[in-house]
């Protein structure tokens, strides 16, 4: 049944077709339960929706952990050699420790833009509840 839930019903007993003090009164126990309780799932789903980008960000950094450790110590101690065949064996470390810093580091801060407090509001249920408080106002001037 799609009507506004804000429409009032006519009360047939008034002459001028005007909805009665206690009509509307009836409407509004009626519909407010069940206006909270449509506001309530879109909250919960949005939560749902943040709770998957959470789960998501963090599989993301763990992932990259994961790979940094797991590749990086024998791709360093490569790197580290090789370019102590140039230079001296502890300067060799040195840059190749510096690089590899650099690296993870922009690799945790790309993952951890998933955990921002913006993608964790309930932005469309704060809309929605502000347009219900709007027009609960209109209805009830």
């Amino acid at each position: 049944m799609n009507r506004d839930p804000f429409d009032a019903p006519k009360d047939t007993n008034d002459d001028q077709g005007s909805a009665s003090i206690g009509g509307l009164l009836r409407q509004l126990t009626r519909e407010v339960p069940e206006l909270f309780t449509t506001e309530l799932a879109l909250a919960k789903a949005e939560l749902q929706q943040s709770l998957s980008t959470l789960k998501a960000g963090t599989a993301a950094v763990a992932g990259g952990a994961v790979v940094l450790l797991a590749g990086l110590i024998i791709l360093l101690m490569a790197a580290v050699y090789g370019l102590g065949t140039v230079i001296e064996l502890w300067l060799a470390a040195l840059v190749v420790g510096l690089v590899t810093l650099i690296i993870g580091f922009i690799m945790l801060q790309s993952g951890k833009k998933q955990f921002e407090p913006s993608h964790f509001t309930p932005d469309r249920t704060l809309h929605a509840v502000q347009q219900n408080k709007d027009a609960l106002k209109r209805k009830v001037s």
